[in-house]
């Protein structure tokens, strides 16, 4: 089955790439959550959008994101979220607001699909979280979470 991915897929592919999988696969798992769209001889018009909205997102080169790591490492982010007594947050500190606030302390967009979490942050304090700038360079941020 030929499918058009509209998001990347571990192992599978980008956003645009237009990949080869089994029957099974494609119409149990990949459409119904919406990963893949059927292929059609139309589709093409669908693989330009898609390609040129990661285009427009994505890190230019190696070059840009060291700059981009740089900027980031370079002090620690606040982010700013509703706390209890104690310490204890209301939920946890999503990775959307964790973009943010390394967008507004960068200059630079960060996705919010780059961000590596690695166990939820439901407290008060300083916690490290992981961006995914290019295939080769990853940044450690500092991150203080102070109550609002």
């Amino acid at each position: 089955m030929k499918l058009i991915l509209t998001q990347e897929v571990t192992g599978l592919g980008a956003p645009g790439d237009v990949v080869e999988v089994k029957d099974g696969y494609g119409r149990n798992y990949l459409v119904p959550r919406g990963l893949a769209l059927r292929w059609t001889k139309g589709g093409e018009k669908t693989v330009e959008s898609i390609k040129s909205a990661r285009a427009s997102r994505a890190v230019r080169d190696h070059d840009h994101a060291a700059q981009i790591k740089a900027k980031l490492e370079a002090s620690a982010v606040s982010v700013k979220v509703r706390s209890g007594a104690g310490g204890r947050l209301f939920g946890a500190v999503t990775v959307g607001e964790i973009a943010g606030a390394l967008t507004e302390a960068s200059g630079e967009q960060v996705d919010k699909r780059t961000i590596v979490v690695t166990n939820p942050i439901k407290s008060l304090g300083s916690h490290e979280v992981s961006v995914k700038l290019h295939d080769e360079v990853s940044a450690t941020v500092a991150l203080n979470v102070i109550p609002a």
